[in-house]
């Protein structure tokens, strides 16, 4: 109850300044709609079904290419941790490729792919892929020697060496990589939206935006962050589950 209480008093409070400035009229109702104008904005996007188009558009992007990274990211991240030679020699590229915002790739993106949904998918892939690799990595890497003489004392095959030790020991930091990348795919998704979309949350902040509809502004924002939050909560919630040491 206790942290119940803690979690919720600061965003309480926060909820009740930005009524009270907004019912006072501390701050123009253009930039700060009133708490009520902001729901019934919400409501009226339900009620046509926009905003519903639009969250599945973002979870259908976002998913997409954060399930192409991973699929890519682990794999790596698993050999490269045993095969040092090959981490050499890709070091430079891949730590290129990291340093490069990948939003500053858009018109890049766009030239190559086109404005449609591959160019969308290529932006989330490249901004998760590093945090889920570098966890994955580091697991794997960190996994203690001793897994190794534990394998070949039980005669296990490669397979199950990944399936039943390797894997299992490597798992928090890799469910930490994944937990991660799926932020960051969400943030970048989001913002790729803004610039060159038809669709999504970030398109509806956009058009709202030029349509002076802060109003729904803001409930674009709320979807976001609402969102976010319950994908994180449900990756904390596979991780305890899967793993339940993980929790020490």
């Amino acid at each position: 109850m206790r942290s119940v209480i803690l979690s919720l008093w600061m965003p309480v409070a926060l909820f009740a300044l930005w009524w009270f400035a907004s019912a006072f009229s501390w701050v123009n109702p253009y930039l700060l709609p009133r708490p009520e104008a902001v729901f019934a904005a919400f409501i009226e996007l339900c009620e046509n079904g926009l905003l519903w188009v639009h969250v599945q558009s973002s979870l259908g992007r976002a998913f997409g290419g954060y399930i192409i990274a991973a699929l890519i990211a682990l794999p790596m991240g698993y050999f490269f941790a045993k095969y040092e030679t090959l981490h050499t020699q890709s070091r430079l590229i891949l730590e290129s490729l990291r340093m490069i915002p990948p939003l500053s790739l858009i018109p890049l993106l766009i030239l190559w792919l086109g404005i449609g949904e591959t160019a969308k998918l290529t932006i989330v892939l490249l901004a998760s892929f590093f945090p889920i690799y570098l966890n994955a990595y580091s697991g794997f890497k960190q996994l203690d020697y001793r897994y190794g003489e534990l394998a070949e004392t039980l005669n296990l095959s490669t397979f199950e060496k990944i399936q039943h030790i390797e894997f299992p020991g490597a798992l928090p930091a890799v469910f930490t990589g994944l937990r991660l990348g799926f932020g960051y795919s969400w943030r970048a998704l989001v913002s790729a939206e803004l610039i060159a979309a038809s669709s999504g949350l970030g398109y509806l902040i956009s058009d709202a935006s030029e349509m002076a509809r802060t109003d729904q502004v803001f409930v674009g924002i709320f979807m976001i962050a609402i969102l976010g939050i319950l994908g994180d909560f449900l990756f904390q919630k596979a991780l305890f589950k899967v793993a339940p040491w993980s929790k020490k």
